[in-house]
């Protein structure tokens, strides 16, 4: 299932992600891919505003993995938010924990850059592409995809 939306604003990119949360659950994995500068940090600063996130949300580009405690319907959930822009081979993925963090069923996994991830991510439970508008700076297009 793919869906498109149009964001106009950082609000804007915010209130999609934060819709997305709705449908996210302990186990989920969600790949984002977009250029630098797409609005992947924003969508999922909405998703962690959701889950009511206490902490600053920022991309992790150097830590690589930021973790964030929220919460649910059924108490505190740990989201993981991983920047893999600066992962260079799989090597390193294994090198920062990538498979643990994957594995780990109680929680989130919010991936920017996971094209980097190669084989090492299972098919992701939504995959979205931000692109942006060439005549609008402002402007983004924002398509998920679902696993069915």
């Amino acid at each position: 299932m793919l869906e498109k939306y149009t964001s106009n604003s950082v609000k804007e990119t915010h209130n999609i992600g934060f819709q997305i949360a709705k449908l996210l659950n302990h186990n989920s994995i969600v790949a984002l891919s977009g250029e630098l500068g797409a609005g992947k940090t924003e969508l999922i600063k909405g998703i962690c505003a959701f889950f009511k996130v206490d902490d600053f949300v920022t991309s992790p580009t150097f830590t690589i993995i930021n973790q964030y405690i929220g919460e649910d319907n059924s108490g505190e959930i740990i989201i993981y938010h991983l920047d893999l822009y600066r992962i260079k081979s799989t090597k390193e993925l294994e090198e920062i924990g990538f498979s643990e963090c994957i594995g780990d069923s109680n929680s989130i996994k919010l991936i920017e850059w996971s094209e980097k991830a190669d084989y090492k991510l299972k098919e992701p439970d939504f995959a979205i592409k931000i692109f942006t508008d060439d005549i609008d700076e402002n402007k983004r297009i924002i398509e998920i995809k679902k696993k069915i």
